[in-house]
């Protein structure tokens, strides 16, 4: 009985993972990029950021995703652009899909804080795997005939875009974005065969990504007469369909330890710890589900790190790096 129950669950946690396309991520605020453009190239620093996130450790088939971003800014005459470069591989049951954007933005002063507009071009493949699939014996809902039911490996591909505006003000920033912007359609098609080639046809399944918008905010504010900063954050993630958001409260030491507590409406209570060490980032945070998966799975972890570089904009020696050192 308590099998079953885990199937049950996992699958309607699947089912939903998969209508929303992008799991959510806990450590939102270290790489923004990956939902909004416009968030590239904002500092003076060439960012790399990588990381995986396990979720529900324990449960078979439970939902992985593993995520890289890069971005840096430059100029073009007196004008200041931002580059970068996102990647997501996913895995939901037998559903995995993967995505690959480049991103630019641009950027102007406005109401004493910096606008960047941006945009992102690139593709999705989805895929499915078919021959996984397995049906019990005695199944009243399913047969293996079912055309449905696609029983080989099958995928493809759509092309992707992603738009985002975000706002840099010396007090606190804010953004507004949308990953999936035209709900690209992946066709897949796979062989069927009933006895001999010349009966072999071709069917067809399509995956529909899901339109997901996202607004995200964040303060710095440093404690007086000491070396902490308080340093709140939200970010709001809906497709229309399904809906969440999360409440971050982090506490950062001389710019180098933080550590914080969060919320996940109607998920998820999450912790999370970082370190920044001269021009290295690393940080880890556990997320315990507030459901009934977390009965039976062990809490999802998620690890980001990541390298910045200092770069040098100005007009003289206009090929000079150097690292940044964080106090």
């Amino acid at each position: 009985m308590r099998r079953i129950l885990t199937i049950l669950l996992v699958l309607s946690a699947v089912l939903t993972a998969a209508a929303q396309n992008d799991l959510n991520i806990t450590q939102y605020y270290a790489a923004p990029t990956l939902f909004n453009p416009g968030a590239t190239g904002n500092t003076d620093e060439l960012r790399i950021r990588g990381g995986a996130r396990l979720q529900w450790l324990g449960v078979d088939h439970a939902p992985q995703a593993f995520l890289g971003a890069a971005d840096m800014p430059f100029k073009i005459g007196s004008k200041r652009i931002g580059a970068g470069v996102v990647i997501r591989q996913q895995s939901e049951g037998l559903y995995h899909n993967f995505s690959l954007g480049a991103q630019g933005s641009y950027k102007f002063r406005k109401f004493g804080g910096i606008w960047s507009v941006g945009i992102q071009v690139g593709f999705y493949d989805q895929s499915f795997k078919g021959s996984e699939v397995y049906l019990p014996d005695g199944d009243d809902y399913h047969q293996g005939t079912d055309d449905a039911i696609p029983t080989q490996d099958i995928h493809g591909t759509a092309v992707d875009f992603g738009a985002g505006i975000w706002y840099e003000h010396p007090k606190f920033y804010a953004g507004l974005s949308a990953t999936h912007l035209t709900s690209p359609k992946v066709t897949m098609n796979s062989e069927s065969a009933s006895g001999g080639s010349e009966t072999s046809g071709e069917r067809r399944f399509e995956f529909q990504a899901d339109r997901i918008l996202y607004f995200t905010a964040g303060s710095n504010i440093p404690i007086k007469n000491t070396l902490f900063e308080i340093m709140p954050s939200v970010l709001v993630k809906t497709s229309f369909t399904f809906t969440t958001a999360e409440l971050m409260a982090r506490v950062r030491y001389r710019k180098f330890l933080s550590a914080g507590i969060g919320y996940r409406w109607d998920d998820a209570i999450v912790a999370t710890i970082a370190a920044e060490v001269k021009n290295f980032f690393i940080g880890y945070s556990y997320d315990y589900s507030t459901g009934v998966i977390g009965r039976v799975g062990a809490g999802t972890h998620e690890l980001f790190a990541g390298y910045s570089l200092k770069l040098n904009l100005g007009d003289k020696n206009r090929h000079r790096h150097k690292s940044v050192r964080i106090m």
